[in-house]
């Protein structure tokens, strides 16, 4: 299954580094930025999480939760956040049922895969790039809301 924009993103819930449960349904009424890895502490993955935290207020500031997900382990995913300080969830995807179900599989390795979900649950941003991790940040945030000033 391939999730286009446009489409009401699929239900899961997952682990994340501390053990704890998150569905994606618990988090409607607020945009989710989901992005999909293909492995803790590689290169491109860490230069891809880094991003994010760059952007980390910015991303909360326009009303959006991140969560990056991969087939590593809760303890992988602590370690990877404890390491580089990352203020968002990570979930642990082993057997790759959560990429499955978005068609964020890949070809060689695992795709790396970012959606941006609105708050009813429809899917906004579908980027793939495999090879520009810093990119998807901002194709995120061309999309998130940008606030109104008071």
């Amino acid at each position: 299954m391939k999730i286009k924009v446009g489409d009401i993103a699929p239900d899961f819930e997952g682990v994340n580094e501390n053990g704890e449960k998150i569905k994606l349904s618990s988090l409607r009424g607020k945009y989710v930025v989901l992005y999909f890895y293909p492995k803790d502490d590689t290169p491109g993955c860490r230069a891809e999480a880094l991003s994010f935290k760059e952007n980390w207020d910015e991303v909360v500031k326009r009303g959006a939760v991140i969560l990056g997900v991969s087939g590593d382990s809760p303890e992988s995913h602590r370690k990877f956040k404890e390491k580089y300080g990352l203020p968002f969830s990570l979930i642990s995807d082993e057997g790759d049922r959560i990429r499955e179900l978005y068609g964020a599989k890949g070809f060689l390795i695992p795709g790396r895969v970012t959606f941006v979900i609105d708050p009813e649950g429809k899917v906004r941003l579908v980027y793939s790039s495999q090879m520009n991790p810093t990119s998807h940040v901002k194709e995120v945030l061309k999309v998130l809301p940008i606030p109104e000033k008071r």
